[in-house]
């Protein structure tokens, strides 16, 4: 897996990657303490609202922005999103007001849903062959499981010399070392497609997506995965202090349960995905998560609970890991920043939705009824995945295009009497999945 930080260009944008997550991560220590010495007993609400204004920034902004940032050198605009979120977060140790975090929240976040759509839709580019990018999503999904590992560590050690407001100079040291290493390499430059106005680029993405089943099946997955993660991230520390009776340590662990879980699978999704498609994997992966989510309703111990997070992080990471790959085939060079702005879009609506809802569940109904609840959403979108993903994921598909000239470049590249077969793009040219309307 290592061996593709062999490519310079790549190992500059994954060390990127990961110094800007540590940030973020010192940022998330710093914040909650920072709404504690704001709000008091409050802090809770107050960081359930950022996190809100954070989910709504990335579903709102993401689509917009590609749109906005399509014929921007890709280069330029990932340092000056780096710079934006710096000069947020250097900001951060001088609030004095609730109503001042929320909004410098939405500015860091707003520049995160432009950043991070542009950065994915960029390795790609950087690793053609299929092999090395399955490798790099899954030393990408790494970096997030050691991110949430290593950060409160590093916080930790950092807090017992230093105040909790000079956390946040992490965060800026983080995205202007990110900048900086972005600065260092030369990025590919896609073919631009034809100019479009803006209406059409801001939802291009959007109709891309969900014109290609495996794309409609990937967001159904998006849903499982949220329902079952939401019950971890929302409802871990109410399960260990409230229902076990333990404290902030064995919060921790079973956190850290969870990362490991997800980190055993990445390590091993390279090999499986060597020999076995997408869709099996990934289903298989949803599937363990609606299985577990469902085994939360007979949560009897301390101990089950960490072997069911591990589990749980198992799936998280196999249902989740691959969907760069069936991004990077759905799509052409130039459209890949919006189907990947797209994706980031749902899948984050997806999470707006179901991080409310387990924690609304189980302060209102219990912790049984919120994991039964949560256990038949991803069932739900376990049953669509496998619905509208086709089996075998057909790629070559015989189709015609009738409203096509005989002399049409596409019709003498690949046939035109009675139709023809190549592996089918939604485009341009091809605006319906065949089989699902003619065109």
């Amino acid at each position: 897996m290592l061996a593709i930080l062999a490519n310079r260009t790549y190992r500059h944008l994954f060390a990127a990657q990961v110094i800007a997550l540590l940030g973020t991560g010192l940022m998330t220590v710093a914040l909650g303490l920072l709404a504690y010495d704001l709000a008091g007993a409050n802090a809770g609400a107050v960081l359930g609202t950022a996190l809100a204004i954070k989910m709504i920034a990335y579903v709102g902004v993401a689509p917009v922005a590609q749109a906005f940032t399509d014929r921007l050198p890709r280069r330029s605009l990932l340092v000056g999103l780096d710079l934006v979120r710096g000069a947020v977060a250097l900001c951060l140790p001088f609030v004095t007001e609730i109503w001042q975090i929320y909004l410098l929240i939405f500015g860091l976040q707003a520049a995160s849903a432009a950043f991070t759509p542009t950065f994915q839709a960029t390795i790609p580019d950087i690793l053609p062959d299929e092999n090395d990018y399955t490798r790099a999503l899954s030393l990408s999904r790494l970096a997030y499981d050691l991110e949430s590992l290593v950060s409160p560590m590093l916080a930790a050690a950092l807090l017992s010399v230093i105040g909790f407001h000079s956390l946040f100079a992490g965060t800026v040291v983080g995205f202007l070392a990110s900048a900086a290493l972005v600065l260092s390499v030369r990025l590919p430059v896609p073919r631009a497609g034809p100019w479009r106005g803006i209406w059409d680029r801001t939802t291009r993405g959007m109709r891309l997506y969900l014109a290609t089943p495996r794309l409609r099946g990937l967001l159904a997955i998006n849903l499982a995965v949220a329902a079952a993660g939401s019950m971890v991230i929302v409802n871990t520390v109410v399960l260990v202090k409230t229902s076990f009776g333990l404290a902030e340590p064995q919060v921790a662990l079973a956190l850290a349960a969870f990362g490991a879980g997800s980190m055993v699978a990445a390590l091993a999704l390279p090999r499986v995905l060597d020999k076995v498609p997408d869709r099996p994997v990934m289903i298989a992966g949803a599937g363990l998560l609606v299985v577990g989510t469902a085994a939360g309703i007979a949560l009897g111990s301390y101990g089950t609970l960490l072997a069911l997070w591990l589990a749980l992080g198992f799936g998280y990471s196999i249902a989740q890991t691959p969907s760069g790959r069936l991004l990077r085939r759905s799509a052409h060079p130039e459209d890949r920043p919006a189907i990947f702005a797209a994706q980031f879009a749902l899948s984050h609506a997806c999470w707006l939705i179901c991080y409310p809802l387990a924690g609304y569940l189980g302060a209102t109904i219990g912790m049984k009824g919120a994991f039964a609840a949560m256990a038949g959403i991803g069932l739900i979108g376990l049953g669509l995945a496998a619905r509208v993903w086709p089996a075998g994921d057909p790629t070559d598909i015989g189709h015609d295009h009738a409203g096509l000239p005989p002399d049409h470049p596409h019709l003498a590249a690949f046939g035109a009497n009675g139709g023809h077969r190549h592996a089918v793009v939604i485009d341009d040219l091809h605006h319906h999945w065949p089989g699902a309307r003619r065109h």
